[in-house]
């Protein structure tokens, strides 16, 4: 992993601590054990996060023979162990094998790689053609994903609260694109750069998602993780960027805690300062942002959200008004004082960041 300026080193995983914690505390077995047992490997793949920081991630070269601009995807297979990255059981170009959560896999990663392509113009995570690799079956009934700062890896869940954690396509594309900022703005992962770390993920997660399904703003669900909870769950998703707080409210799980504004902020200790709890108010903006412009949300929206995070001006430790004010001066320069910028302004006023 690259760090710029010395920042802490980031583990991301897409299942926030405090929802495992939870689970973990659960007088059923079968709930608390896989949280337990989460919870325990997140906090292993952490310290070893933590080590590579200190030693230096090895180099990775797109191999030799890659054509510019075009994926290189290899999915292993760690058969519920836990070294990674495990057995290899498809390269790039290969044809879908009978394994569905391989095959899911790899088309994220693809689907990734080419919403930052074609509507961004960049060549893989890096920016330079840096290889996707990706483990599946991770461990026993581990309910997270996570990007470790060289691969993604994918647990299966427990079958109680979470399913395959390939299943929605957001959460490959969130994972990645912490690989994204890791590469780029390096936002530090504590307080409000963390929840915009956080939320820049849950924004390309989203358009991602749309950008595959070929959606409108207006068509979107904006929900993080749709479809990976299990049927006892009484929620939709693990997060909603339309409706912040409303994503589950469960006996389980608890209420969905992310507010929608800065009247809600969550001041905590916990979860690196709630950067998946405070999230949701940046989560917000970006939703006015992209369905006050309309049409397709990757386009106008996602190119200012792009050129902030991209572009040199945000730094590792800026807080939610940094970033409000660096996409009301990226719309200025890209659309000029028109509708793209008025969106954006009236979009930080309605979660009230003040823009400096």
């Amino acid at each position: 992993m690259t760090t710029h300026g010395g920042s802490e080193p980031v583990f991301c995983t897409i299942v926030p601590p405090h929802v495992l914690d939870r689970l973990a505390r659960n007088e059923d077995p079968a709930l608390s054990g896989p949280a337990r047992r989460s919870l325990q490997r997140d906090a292993m793949e952490r310290t070893r996060r933590r080590l590579t920081t200190v030693v230096g991630a090895p180099a990775v070269a797109p191999p030799a023979g890659k054509q510019a601009e075009q994926p290189h995807r290899t999915i292993y297979d760690a058969r519920h162990g836990t070294d990674l990255p495990g057995t290899k059981v498809r390269s790039e170009g290969q044809q879908p094998g009978k394994d569905a959560t391989v095959n899911r896999a790899y088309s994220g990663l693809g689907a990734t790689f080419e919403l930052y392509l074609k509507a961004y113009g960049r060549d893989s995570i890096d920016g330079s053609g840096l290889p996707l690799d990706a483990t599946v079956h991770y461990d026993e009934k581990y309910n997270n994903a996570f990007w470790n700062g060289e691969q993604m890896v994918f647990g299966d869940g427990d079958g109680e609260v979470f399913l395959d954690f390939t299943l929605p396509v957001d959460v490959i594309g969130h994972e990645l694109t912490h690989g994204v900022t890791q590469h780029t703005a390096n936002l530090a992962y504590f307080g409000q750069s963390g929840a915009l770390n956080e939320s820049v993920s849950d924004v390309f997660g989203s358009l991602i998602k749309q950008y595959t399904l070929g959606q409108s703003a207006g068509e979107a669900d904006w929900l993080i993780g749709a479809g990976l909870l299990a049927p006892r769950v009484t929620g939709t998703a693990l997060r909603s960027m339309k409706a912040p707080g409303t994503a589950y409210d469960d006996d389980v799980l608890g209420k969905d805690p992310q507010p929608a504004t800065m009247d809600d902020y969550v001041h905590t200790g916990s979860d690196n300062g709630g950067v998946h709890i405070n999230s949701g108010i940046p989560n917000h903006a970006f939703y006015l942002v992209a369905t006050a412009i309309g049409g397709h949300a990757w386009e106008k929206a996602g190119q200012i959200w792009y050129d902030v995070l991209t572009g040199g001006k945000l730094k590792e430790d800026a807080d939610f008004a940094d970033f409000a004010t660096l996409t009301v001066q990226a719309a200025r320069e890209r659309y000029g004082a028109g509708d793209a910028l008025q969106a954006v302004q009236k979009a930080w006023e309605q979660v009230k960041v003040r823009t400096r």
